[in-house]
């Protein structure tokens, strides 16, 4: 985006400011009579979180931000998503951006339905069926260039994301005294004597450098105790209700309070201190990252003023929203104690005394967890990758005990039909498991890009299916994917076979048309491959060869065009057996060329096969057997229906000729020994 076009997105009152010299955004200012006002900042997404799509190539979409952490504005500029590119079409995907509108960054901003759809900790967006990866993309695009620039503009804190936090539970309220607060550790009590603070001095420059600390060591140093305040639970317990109702008017959502109460020679904010400010002797670390801690400047009254001793000082702090306080992690606290030596140029010496505190988990949501991350997604989709595991697990047995598996034709029948019907209904339709050539398109411009391969990883089901496609290719080759994984390969065997039940006829193609026809895949391969280095509106609309988006993806819910291919390819193979497959498939022939480098001819074969038996090869659908007898597996889809006929005395001519040979030859006995 130029700074012109910006103008015509925001025109006038609004002002587009100067490109910020250290970070790729733009300020947003509003005309006032006075001064203009700061409305907020526009970026890319692609300028900060470059997240490839799923065809490979970051979608790049325009975020207004307000200096708040809200999101004023978020819209697609462009995008090479597959599902969203003459399929579902770009309305459910701009109906989905527009969502944001409104939200915070302060937010926990999940994707799934929700009875409650924003509150102060939580906001949900409606996902786009059919296209759950490509949102989880876009999702984790938006937050992730928008947290940098909340991370360098906004005063969100460095390393923290507010997305990955627990949320203080506001409804949660439990009557407790101070005396209950104190003994659950709720309230934190921290004594420190004159000989403690000696002691850490003991054997550096800073020892005996305080003289009342020497004339009287177990005087009182400091007595502080510490409680986090804006929680219910211990805020409405420890202050009366009129300091409660102060204290919640002066925080925003997401805001947290920390209470100290102190006494003793240490004085928590010092002589110095300026009221609303960060104090110096008082210092908050979580996970060794500073949080800042800024001083409300509220006089509060305590509930029960005699259950805790009149202290010097009582401070209310404040942390906000954007320095991503976790509650469910320990608050690290220190106090700096500084002592100095000399009187003109003092040298100064510093011990840090710390303490830690942590919230009991009732008080809290644990974070619902890297929703925007890919982690989050494998997660919540434990139950469809268990059911997709178990099932790889069953076919990797069925098919390294194929003896036992093809033993029995009508078992091996039934457990084929099962399987397949597991993989178009369950890895098909319902979990969106079809593997395709914008896989291998989405990689290489992935790498010609020099982007990392993480976008692979929010589809879980298509990660765990191409690792054990690419196990199987190296020990069987092509056909256990092609023939066993493939939902419209299922799809299409399924429309064979029930052509064939309805004595539909089928057309024989003669062995060298057969041949040339099964090149024309590699050829498809070869375009999509070349323009994925050039052109990727090219490859966008060559890989519409395939009908998997609009067979599998969409359900037929498509334009006309496109269902009249993938129903004209069904129909085709009514009367050529997975025509589709044997002829068009770039995604096969892909396969085809990496399962060259299998490990196993795993197809028996007899000495009789090709010579001078026959029966293998005109049985075989794909005409992947040559008169030879010889295996293509290059072209074999690993259907084992020679693999079946191979093991039957019944099917197998051999067999039935050596079982004829058994039955009308007798079996002569040997002539007994003759015995004096």
């Amino acid at each position: 985006m130029t700074h012109d076009e910006l103008v015509k997105r925001f025109p006038p009152p609004m002002i587009v400011g100067e490109k910020d010299p250290g970070i790729p955004i733009w300020p947003i200012f509003k005309q006032n009579a006075t001064a203009n006002e700061l409305v907020g900042y526009v970026f890319e997404s692609i300028d900060l979180a470059p997240i490839p799509g799923f065809s490979g190539i970051p979608i790049n979409l325009l975020i207004a931000l307000d200096p708040k952490g809200n999101f004023l504005e978020v819209g697609v500029i462009s995008h090479h998503e597959p599902v969203f590119l003459d399929g579902l079409g770009e309305a459910p995907m701009f109906q989905f951006v527009s969502q944001y509108k409104g939200l915070s960054l302060n937010q926990n901003i999940k994707i799934g339905a929700h009875d409650s759809k924003v509150s102060a900790a939580n906001a949900y967006l409606d996902g786009v069926t059919k296209a759950t990866a490509s949102v989880r993309i876009i999702n984790q695009s938006v937050l992730a260039s928008a947290l940098k620039v909340a991370r360098k503009k906004l005063g969100f804190a460095e390393g923290r994301d507010p997305d990955l936090i627990a949320r203080i539970k506001t409804d949660l309220f439990e009557p407790h005294s101070v005396k209950d607060l104190i003994d659950q550790r709720l309230i934190k009590h921290v004594v420190l004597r004159n000989k403690d603070i000696e002691k850490q001095f003991s054997g550096t420059p800073g020892a005996e450098l305080d003289p009342a600390a020497m004339q009287q060591p177990d005087a009182l140093f400091v007595d502080l105790y510490l409680a986090y305040v804006s929680i219910p639970g211990i805020g409405r317990n420890l202050l009366n209700p009129a300091s409660w109702k102060k204290l919640e008017a002066r925080l925003e959502p997401g805001d947290h309070a920390i209470l100290i109460l102190s006494q003793g020679r240490y004085d928590i904010v010092g002589e110095d201190f300026v009221p609303g400010s960060v104090p110096e002797r008082l210092v908050l670390k979580q996970d060794k990252l500073p949080i800042e801690i800024r001083d409300l400047n509220l006089d509060l009254s305590l509930k029960d003023s005699a259950a805790l001793p009149h202290p010097v000082s009582m401070k209310v702090f404040r942390i906000m929203s954007q320095s991503g306080l976790d509650p469910s992690r320990p608050l690290d606290f220190s106090l700096p104690v500084t002592r100095s030596k000399g009187i003109i140029y003092p040298e100064r010496f510093t011990k840090d005394f710390s303490f830690s505190t942590r919230l009991p988990s009732r008080f809290y949501t644990e974070a619902e967890g890297d929703n925007k991350s890919w982690v989050g997604i494998w997660k919540s989709r434990w139950h469809e990758l268990a059911a997709l595991v178990v099932a790889l697990a069953v076919l990797a047995v069925a098919l390294s005990r194929q003896e036992s598996l093809t033993g029995n034709d009508k078992r091996f029948i039934w457990f084929r039909r099962v399987f397949l019907l597991f993989t178009l209904f369950f890895v098909g339709w319902y979990a969106q498991g079809q593997l395709s050539i914008v896989n291998i398109t989405g990689l290489i411009q992935a790498l010609l890009a020099g982007r990392n391969l993480n976008f692979f990883l929010y589809d879980p089901m298509t990660v765990l299916l191409w690792g054990f496609v690419a196990v199987s290719l190296v020990v069987w080759g092509r056909g256990t994917f092609c023939g066993w994984l493939c939902p419209f390969g299922a799809l299409q065997e399924f429309t064979g076979k029930l052509a064939r039940a309805l004595k539909i006829p089928q057309l024989k193609i003669k062995a060298k048309t057969d041949a040339r026809l099964k090149r024309v895949k590699y050829v498809v391969l070869a375009g999509i491959v070349a323009s994925s280095f050039f052109s990727s509106n090219i490859t966008d609309a060559l890989i519409e060869i395939e009908p998997f988006k609009t067979a599998i993806t969409l359900n037929f819910v498509r334009s006309w065009p496109y269902v009249a291919y993938a129903v004209g390819l069904l129909l085709a193979s009514t009367f050529v057996y997975k025509f589709f497959c044997r002829y068009l498939c770039p995604f096969g022939a892909g396969l085809a060329v990496l399962g060259r480098f299998r490990m196993l001819d795993w197809i028996p074969r007899r000495k009789e096969c090709g010579k001078p038996c026959q029966t293998c090869r005109h049985r075989c659908d794909y005409q992947a057997i040559e008169a030879t007898g010889k295996i293509d597996y290059q072209e074999c889809f690993q259907c084992m229906d020679c693999v079946v006929i191979y093991a039957s005395d019944e099917k197998c001519a051999p067999l039935i000729l050596e079982k004829k040979r058994a039955r009308f030859i007798p079996v002569q006995a040997l002539p007994l020994p003759v015995t004096d």
